[in-house]
């Protein structure tokens, strides 16, 4: 079965930067890859996408600043974050959407928390 699996969460201090890991497996089967957060008290918030052809889209909260990247050889997604801000605080999660008729994005990591701190 297809997983995914996200770390490099941590403290980080305000205008600092970090980056993301996502290692997923059966990634011939997945059409679309996404990075989503949730802030304390928010709702959950697509922050990236990425398609299988690589084009990528960006929340307008985060467009600028992070940046998401692939290496397909190792089956790997990257977040990028640069310039972070108290307001990026969050639990990360990396996201996939299967093969599947509804392309819907049903395959999802544990998270991994990023805090920063000023």
């Amino acid at each position: 079965q297809v997983q995914v699996v996200e770390s490099g969460g941590g403290l980080v201090q305000a205008g600092g930067s970090l980056t993301l890991s996502c290692a997923a497996s059966g990634m011939f089967s997945i059409v679309r890859m996404e990075w989503h957060r949730q802030a304390p008290g928010k709702q959950r918030e697509l922050v990236a996408a990425m398609t299988f052809g690589g084009s990528t889209d960006y929340a307008d909260s985060v467009k600028g600043r992070f940046t998401f990247s692939r290496d397909s050889a190792k089956n790997t997604v990257y977040l990028q974050m640069n310039s972070l801000k108290l307001e990026d605080t969050a639990v990360y999660y990396c996201a996939a959407a299967r093969r599947t008729p509804s392309r819907a994005t049903d395959l999802w990591g544990r998270g991994t928390q990023v805090t920063v701190f000023s």
